[in-house]
């Protein structure tokens, strides 16, 4: 009898970790999907807001300086960005509450007044903020702690991307490269299942793209998008330098963030007089639909991380994966073309590559591809992901995230 018991315990243990997380994981999907939409329509909102008063341009200084005042009032609460959010997801050190309307107001400031900047860091911000605090509430441990984080990350980049099952590798993976925690793939899908259901039921309408894609397996195609892939690779690698650069030069040389506000969204409004358009200011998305039409111009890409960096580096919030889908495409479009690609299919191939090459995450960069563009071709996209990942190194978006092991020779990596 006694070993009946022995023997029952474990699977016990097995059913009541996941009854724990089924009902841990809903409740945080359900609030952060439900935070995701609101945060989406606050989005559309000002996008339209900008689009139909040009003149709110002018006014992105003041709101560069309001982000500078927010963020200096509440500097008493710690570190407050995305790479404080990928760190917690590895050691489950504290997060504010006060990231929630902290990232949700300055990007929305951002969008309103045309800085060019994404969403997804506000994603994993609020996600992350509400995760952790979640787990206070639950008097999770630090193991739990550092599960939940991941589980709230991945919940609102599902509700506003529309893609639960890459949201859910993409917060397993981003942490530690190479080294998953396969605890938190549970509480991860579920969250992010539950936070799209919760974006359906609202209306939001999946990140999605309509690409004719080549299925003929050939070995020319094949080698025209190892080398596209390799391209993307190197892009990756001067995208992530020119923010890490940026963030430190501009520091260097405007201490003060409030002026350093003020001088990012004078040089925003600078730069967008001598392009004559306004395709780079906000996130872009119309000019990515574009690129997946096969139309791209050929300085797009360049265009687009100079703004970004102007952007993100003087204060201004959102984040830098939507601006990565508008290098990859807009770069794929149009060296795809040159290589004898399809510009369709090289945009498609370059929005995929681009992001597993500054994200490092190669896993959740080949189901982006499969939930975005139907599943279709995804031999291209997976040999794409993996000379992406290989070629940008240790390059990343995140300075805090960590490499288990060397892409080189896989030693395990110590530092």
């Amino acid at each position: 009898m006694e070993s009946i018991k022995k023997g029952l315990r474990l699977p016990l243990e097995y059913i009541k970790y996941f009854i724990k997380w089924l009902i841990c994981a809903t409740v945080l999907g359900l609030i952060c999907g439900f935070v995701g939409v609101v945060f989406h329509k606050g989005l559309d909102t000002v996008a339209e807001l900008n689009g139909n008063y040009p003149w709110l341009l002018y006014l992105l200084p003041v709101g560069g300086l309001v982000i500078a005042l927010m963020y200096f009032l509440s500097e008493r609460f710690g570190k407050l960005d995305t790479n404080h959010v990928v760190a917690s997801a590895q050691s489950g050190e504290k997060i504010s509450i006060i990231m929630m309307p902290l990232i949700f107001v300055g990007t929305l400031i951002t969008h309103l007044l045309g800085g060019s900047a994404g969403r997804e860091g506000a994603a994993l911000q609020l996600g992350g903020s509400a995760g952790y605090n979640l787990g206070k509430i639950f008097r999770f441990k630090t193991n739990d702690l550092k599960i939940i984080v991941m589980a709230g990350m991945s919940a609102v980049f599902s509700a506003l991307f529309g893609t639960p099952v890459t949201a859910a590798i993409f917060a397993v993976e981003v942490a530690c490269v190479g080294a998953i925690n396969v605890a938190a793939i549970v509480p991860c899908f579920i969250s992010a299942l539950s936070a799209y259901g919760m974006a359906v039921f609202f209306g939001l309408t999946p990140v999605s793209f309509s690409v004719e894609i080549v299925n003929d397996f050939s070995y020319v195609l094949l080698m025209k998008t190892v080398l596209l892939a390799f391209l993307c690779g190197l892009v990756a690698i001067v995208f992530c330098l020119a923010l890490k650069k940026g963030h430190i030069q501009t520091k260097k040389i405007l201490p003060n963030p409030f002026l350093r506000a003020i001088v990012g969204g004078l040089v925003i409004i600078l730069l967008t007089a001598l392009v004559g358009n306004r395709d780079y200011n906000g996130a872009g998305m119309s000019i990515i639909e574009r690129a997946m039409n096969g139309e791209a111009r050929i300085e797009a890409f360049l265009l687009k991380m100079v703004f970004t960096v102007v952007t993100v580096s003087t204060g201004f919030k959102g984040g830098e994966i939507v601006p990565t889908f508008f290098v990859g495409s807009t770069f794929g479009c149009v060296v795809g073309a040159i290589l004898g690609l399809n510009p369709a299919f090289g945009a498609a191939i370059g929005f995929v590559a681009l992001f597993c090459g500054v994200v490092n995450c190669p896993f959740a960069s080949i189901l982006l591809s499969v939930e975005v563009f139907g599943g279709q071709g995804l031999i291209f996209f997976a040999i794409a992901c993996g000379v992406s990942f290989f070629i940008s190194g240790k390059y990343s978006l995140y300075s805090t995230q960590h490499f288990a092991f060397s892409k080189i020779n896989g030693i395990v990596d110590s530092k």
